[in-house]
C-alpha cells in the first residue's frame, strides 16, 4: 500500500470516529439477582435450591441529519443456553412513528402485551421435573419480526402492527396483527389486540386475541387480562384469564395478589389454576421480594403432583 492511500484511509478513519461520536450515544445498563426458594407437595420436599440471574443490556443511537432517529440494542443473557436474547434496531421519526425490526426476542402485536395480569405464575411451576408443567402459548415469532408503531393518531390512543414473514419451508402465509391501547382517561389503560399464528402446518395455524384492564385509583390498581388461541386442532386451543390487585403501601413497599386459570382446548382437561400473594421493598437500584404461591392441575390433570406449593425470597440490583 502506498504512502497516498495509507494517508486516505487514515483520513476516512478519522473522520468516521468523528461522526460517530457527534451523532450517537452508548450506553451499557445490567441486572443481576439472587434467589431462595422451594417447592413442596404430595410425596414431594423439593427443599430449599438458590440460583442467580444476570444481564448487561447494550443499546446507542442517534438522529440522523434528516431529523430521524436510528437505535439499537442487544441483550447479553447465558440463561437460556445463548449468550444474545433480544436484539433489536429502530428507526423513528414524529412523523413515521416507530418501525423495530426484532432480529430475535421480537413478538407480535399480541403477544407483546399477553403477559397476565398476575406475571405470568405458570412460568414458576412450568415443567418443574413434577407434573408436566403448562406453558402459556402466543403468536411470539421469536426471530426476524417487524413492530410499527403509528404515529400520535389522537390523544390517548395508539396503535401497534406487527408482520411476521414466512418461514423457510413453512407452507402457511405470513402474519400480521394489530393492538389498540388507550389511556384516555386518568388511571386507565385499556388494550385490545389479534394476530396471526403462522403454524407449521395449516393445522397448527389460526389466531390469538387478547385483552388487557387496568385501573389505579390511589395507592391501589386493579388490573384484569385475558388470551384466546385458536387454531384448527382443537386440542391445540387455549383460554387464558387472569387478575390481580395490588396495594402501594408506600413509594418503596408494595403488595400484590393474583390469580391465573389456562384452559386447554382438550375435552377432559382440568384447568390449570395458580394464585400468588408477593410483596416487594423497592430502595435506589435494589429491590428485595417474597412470594408464596400454589398451583393445582398444572398439566391439567387431577394426578397427586400436579398440585404444588411454591415459596421464595428474592434480591435483585439493576444498575
Amino acid at each position: 500500500m502506498n504512502k497516498f492511500k495509507k494517508i486516505g484511509l487514515t483520513a476516512l478513519a478519522a473522520s468516521l470516529v468523528s461522526v460517530s461520536a457527534h451523532a450517537g450515544a452508548l450506553t451499557i445498563s445490567g441486572a443481576a439477582s439472587m434467589n431462595a426458594g422451594a417447592y413442596s407437595g404430595e410425596g414431594h420436599d423439593g427443599g430449599t435450591t438458590f440460583s442467580m440471574g444476570n444481564q448487561m443490556t447494550v443499546s446507542g443511537g442517534g438522529e440522523l441529519d434528516n431529523g430521524m432517529t436510528v437505535s439499537l440494542s442487544f441483550q447479553l443473557d447465558d440463561t437460556k443456553g445463548s449468550p444474545f436474547e433480544d436484539q433489536s434496531i429502530s428507526v423513528s421519526s414524529d412523523a413515521m412513528g416507530t418501525l423495530v425490526l426484532h432480529g430475535r426476542g421480537g413478538g407480535s402485536a399480541t403477544s407483546a402485551m399477553d403477559a397476565t395480569a398476575a406475571g405470568n405464575l405458570w412460568d414458576t411451576f412450568d415443567a418443574i421435573g413434577l407434573a408436566s408443567g403448562v406453558t402459556h402459548t402466543n403468536t411470539a415469532p421469536g426471530e426476524n419480526a417487524f413492530m410499527y408503531t403509528l404515529p400520535a393518531i389522537m390523544d390517548g390512543v395508539a396503535v401497534n402492527v406487527s408482520y411476521e414473514p414466512q418461514a423457510s419451508g413453512n407452507t402457511n402465509d405470513s402474519g400480521m396483527g394489530w393492538a389498540v391501547t388507550y389511556t384516555g382517561v386518568e388511571g386507565l389503560t385499556a388494550i385490545y389486540s389479534m394476530s396471526d399464528e403462522v403454524g407449521t402446518t395449516s393445522a397448527l395455524s389460526g389466531e390469538q386475541t387478547a385483552w388487557k384492564l387496568s385501573y389505579a385509583y390511589g395507592p391501589i390498581t386493579a388490573t384484569a387480562t385475558g388470551s384466546d388461541f385458536d387454531v384448527q386442532t382443537a386440542s391445540s386451543d387455549q383460554d387464558v384469564s387472569s387478575y390481580a390487585v395490588s396495594y402501594t403501601v408506600s413509594d418503596e413497599l408494595s403488595v400484590t395478589y393474583g390469580t391465573e386459570t389456562i384452559e386447554s382446548g382438550t375435552s377432559g382437561d382440568q384447568d390449570a389454576e395458580y394464585n400468588k400473594l408477593s410483596a416487594a421493598y423497592t430502595s435506589g437500584g435494589m429491590t428485595v421480594s417474597a412470594q408464596i404461591a400454589q398451583a393445582e392441575n398444572i398439566d391439567h390433570s387431577t394426578n397427586a403432583n400436579a398440585d404444588l406449593d411454591y415459596w421464595g425470597l428474592g434480591l435483585a440490583f439493576a444498575f
